[in-house]
């Protein structure tokens, strides 16, 4: 049998705390997957959660067999809001125009659910039938892109039916948002994107090293933070120069012990795409730098393609102060959480 419909239980959740008192109302185009067989919205407000609904969202080039075998990845169930990404929607929110890509290069697929507010984006990679089908991009790649584009706040899983390299995932995510009501500015989705051409090279250049994803985009994380920081202090009239934040990457780097392990042309090509993300709106959005600091704490200890793990939620603050009014609910959540491994 199904289990426990996952919206249900967050709502209820959210009920039992709420009554209980404890709760706290949170320079590259890229082109489309590529195979290796061949302003945030008003409603974004602080202490709101970003979803309302939770949402599974299929990829243009998927078969109807291959989204009953996702269905069964994603563990999703009658409550969860089904949609698909398109070739447009790639355009619209990645390419900014027509890039050439076809609705069959739309492979990955995705699921996306409401957290807590001030738990930042955290990203499951799933296996496809016992395969890693996403070659390239991590989860630490795909939740700080995520924050930089206007995602704050949710649990994202990610998972291909076929090895592609899975740049176009996140034009799920972000058409998902769109369907829940909040409409994040295209200007800023596509220039964080761009972190991702960005940031590949330096991964691939240090697969061996297991750390390295989280530490370099937490890396790209705090710079961000810091260019956002001084765009609002005085008021757009001193932009940090390139060489600016080329000294924040070094020092932010450093500070996570992996400055010699990233190349200056590597670092190069952060730099111009953060210099770009300066040029973003969401770069003057007051509620970014507290948003973004908490992603940053995701992903710069996290490992692999899990970074939202049950027993990590369970040892967490929001965890520890769960009331037995609410537990019942938390235990199918946290049942739902564990069924994503």
């Amino acid at each position: 049998m199904k289990k426990n419909k996952i919206i249900t239980m967050l709502a209820s959740a959210s009920l039992a705390i709420t009554l209980a008192g404890t709760y706290t109302a949170a320079v590259t185009q890229i082109q489309a997957d590529t195979t290796t067989e061949s302003s945030t919205s008003a409603s974004q407000t602080e202490n709101h959660k970003t979803l309302n609904s939770a949402y599974v969202v299929y990829g243009a080039g998927t078969s109807n067999s291959v989204r009953s075998q996702l269905n069964e990845i994603f563990d999703v169930d009658s409550s969860f809001k089904k949609m698909t990404a398109t070739a447009a929607d790639y355009n619209k929110y990645i390419a900014k125009g027509n890039s050439g890509t076809t609705d069959a290069a739309m492979i990955s697929s995705v699921a996306i659910a409401p957290a807590e507010p001030g738990s930042g984006v955290k990203v499951n990679i799933k296996n496809y039938e016992g395969d890693d089908n996403i070659t390239e991009v991590t989860a630490q790649q795909y939740a700080m892109v995520a924050q930089m584009a206007g995602v704050k706040d949710v649990t994202i899983v990610v998972t291909a039916n076929r090895p592609v390299s899975g740049e176009s995932a996140l034009t799920g995510v972000y058409e998902a948002l769109a369907a829940d009501g909040v409409q994040l500015n295209t200007q800023n989705t596509s220039t964080a994107n761009q972190m991702l051409n960005a940031t590949q090279k330096a991964i691939d250049d240090n697969k061996t090293d297991k750390k390295y994803p989280g530490k370099l985009m937490a890396s790209v994380g705090e710079v961000s933070k810091q260019i956002s920081n001084q765009k609002q202090k005085n008021d757009g009239q001193e932009l940090a120069t390139k060489q600016d934040i080329q000294d924040m990457l070094d020092k932010a780097l450093a500070k996570q012990g992996i400055e010699d392990q990233t190349s200056n042309s590597q670092k190069q090509e952060i730099v111009n795409a953060l210099a770009n993300f300066q040029n973003s709106p969401i770069s003057a959005d007051k509620s970014y730098t507290k948003n973004v600091n908490n992603t940053i704490q995701n992903v710069k200890n996290s490992t692999g393609d899990l970074m939202n793990k049950a027993k990590n939620w369970m040892n967490s603050k929001e965890g520890q102060q769960t009331t037995e009014q609410a537990k019942n609910w938390f235990e199918r959540f946290i049942d739902w959480l564990k069924s994503l491994f």
